[in-house]
């Protein structure tokens, strides 16, 4: 992996956890060309590491990210448009793709492009004092990228144009009301509450956590009656990797008395 200036990378193998961390504090981790290019080189190298099985993105100092670096953005030359994706727009599509499951912590501001950002994660898991919000209205742009991703996000229709079209900001616990969050909890937990999810998360088999992915993301907007065609397609792929009904009997032994998150398939140990 090459090295990295504005993002700081823990790859733990061994846990099985990517955490990438955003390092611009001094700007509100805002996203410059340089780190979205980090990002996405990123990104690509986890795509292939298949001891990685979460990835866990979050921001330096008190904010995740406060959106495009507009005075970096103030360079381009904005009349030419650009072949594929580029950009945030880029970073989410890659998210989507990526067989491990995708984490995004939040606390402080998460705004247009950071908001782009996290609605391309699988989970988001909010602190109850971050605040969420697309500006761009206010100085005169709808939010590219964040639009598409904030629409596609499964909120309510009403809930998504009130975000967009005010330039206000929702807490986390707002957010988390409207589904725009997977989860909310005190600030000051949020550190210990991510780590034990991507812990959980990652002690899962990897074949299983890719094939739940794409069930979700090509099933979701689909006719019921196509969904499980789908569903059916990505059953028969899975059983190609990974057999579900292997260890029928440590499975039901570890859930006596009550569902427990704490079971691992004996080859994934």
């Amino acid at each position: 992996m090459a090295e990295l200036k504005f993002i700081n990378a823990n790859i733990d193998e061994n846990a099985g956890i990517a955490w990438l961390t955003l390092s611009r504090p001094e700007k509100k981790n805002a996203l410059s060309i340089a780190l979205l290019a980090e990002i996405s080189s990123t990104l690509r190298s986890l795509a292939e590491n298949d001891k990685i099985r979460c990835i866990v993105t979050t921001g330096a100092g008190d904010s995740y990210s406060s959106g495009r670096d507009l005075y970096d953005m103030r360079g381009q030359d904005n009349r030419r448009r650009t072949r594929g994706f580029g950009g945030v727009a880029e970073i989410v599509d890659i998210m989507r793709k990526l067989p491990q499951v995708t984490v995004a912590k939040v606390r402080g501001w998460c705004l247009g492009g950071g908001l782009a950002m996290i609605n391309g994660h699988d989970l988001v898991i909010s602190a109850d004092t971050a605040k969420f919000g697309m500006p761009e209205v206010i100085r005169g742009s709808y939010g590219a990228t964040a639009t598409p991703s904030l629409f596609h996000a499964g909120i309510p229709f009403k809930k998504a144009f009130f975000i967009s079209l005010t330039g206000r900001n929702l807490t986390g616990v707002e957010a988390e009301r409207v589904g725009l969050v997977s989860d909310v909890v005190p600030e000051k937990e949020l550190d210990s509450y991510v780590e034990t999810l991507a812990k959980e998360l990652a002690s899962r088999n990897g074949a299983t956590l890719e094939n739940a992915k794409i069930a979700g993301y090509m099933q979701k907007d689909l006719p019921f009656d196509m969904a499980l065609r789908a569903d059916d397609l990505v059953q028969h792929r899975l059983r190609y990797y990974t057999n579900p009904l292997n260890d029928v009997e440590g499975y039901l032994h570890s859930q006596k008395g009550g569902g427990t998150v704490n079971y691992v398939k004996p080859e994934d140990k």
